[in-house]
């Protein structure tokens, strides 16, 4: 048996807003799933993405450090095209996220840009550079 990859799961300090920083990416998170502290969706691709809050991560494990000195996972959301990179990264900057990177044609052929998610994962936003 192969192991294949099912879940990819964030850990974070505030759930409400992490879910809100999501949402505003694209993800369907069902309304309400803020008062649970752990909370699944079912991505198109069949994929799931998980969220556990701090608290939940470390009633099974107390020895759970937040992580310190940089980034361990990224994610990245593919936009439709270079104007949605940069209309993207304006509404999530504008509602008070961190921009690490604002957008930029980068020489691999992408628009590109990194915003910083409610915990501080960076988060790429990109699309083919026309």
């Amino acid at each position: 048996m192969t192991p294949r990859l099912d879940a990819i799961s964030i850990v974070t300090a505030d759930l409400a807003a992490s879910l809100a920083f999501y949402r505003r990416l694209g993800i369907d998170i069902p309304a309400g799933a803020e008062s649970a502290p752990h909370v699944e969706v079912v991505l198109p691709g069949g994929q799931r993405l998980l969220w556990d809050t701090e608290d939940v991560i470390l009633s099974f494990d107390p020895s759970w450090e937040r992580p310190a000195g940089g980034e361990r996972l990224g994610l990245a959301f593919l936009c439709d095209g270079p104007e949605e990179v940069d209309a993207l990264y304006a509404e999530l900057t504008g509602a008070g996220h961190a921009g690490h990177l604002e957008p930029w044609n980068a020489v691999w052929g992408q628009r590109y840009a990194v915003v910083l998610d409610p915990d501080g994962s960076g988060v790429s936003l990109f699309a083919a550079a026309k």
